[in-house]
């Protein structure tokens, strides 16, 4: 499964130079502000799956939990919002920009969604069954997966690669 945090206060030496590359292709006008970096996943390994999927573009969209972005102090992302994914090692592999996001229970993804993630097979149920595992494992202290707990669904566009 696939999601991490999103943290401003993570972002490399390598991964700010990833994103000023991406700025210095833009008018001075339409530069961004950096919003942070992060990896997908729980592993090293996952990681580097999951930004490959980003690179490939078969993977789209994101779902991390809201209590877990909540209690690692992460921002939810917005629209429009600029950031690094990182592979497994913590490089720089491309930025992304934020292009959606809605907040539904895990019950309510929907297909396109799972689909829009690009794991696995891409449907629902296949999204269903590796996220309920990941959000177990990676729910914070004092918290249990139920089918209404707060999925923050992200869609994104990759705009800058390495």
């Amino acid at each position: 499964m696939s999601e991490s945090g999103h943290s401003p206060s993570k972002v490399s030496a390598d991964a700010q130079r990833l994103f000023e590359d991406y700025c210095e292709s833009l008018p001075d006008d339409e530069r961004p502000e950096l919003a942070g970096a992060f990896s997908f996943g729980d592993s090293r390994t996952l990681a580097d799956t999951l930004v490959d999927l980003v690179y490939m573009g078969e993977k789209t969209a994101t779902a991390p939990a809201k209590w877990t972005l909540e209690a690692n102090d992460e921002s939810i992302p917005e629209p429009g919002d600029h950031w690094v994914v990182l592979d497994g090692k913590g490089e720089p592999r491309c930025v992304i920009q934020t292009t959606d996001v809605e907040e539904v229970p895990f019950a309510d993804v929907s297909a396109d969604h799972a689909t829009a993630e690009g794991e696995g097979d891409g449907s629902l149920a296949y999204w269903r069954e590796t996220h309920l595992d990941y959000y177990r494992r990676t729910l914070p202290e004092g918290r249990s997966f139920d089918r209404e707990i707060p999925v923050v669904c992200e869609r994104f566009k990759i705009v800058y690669c390495a």
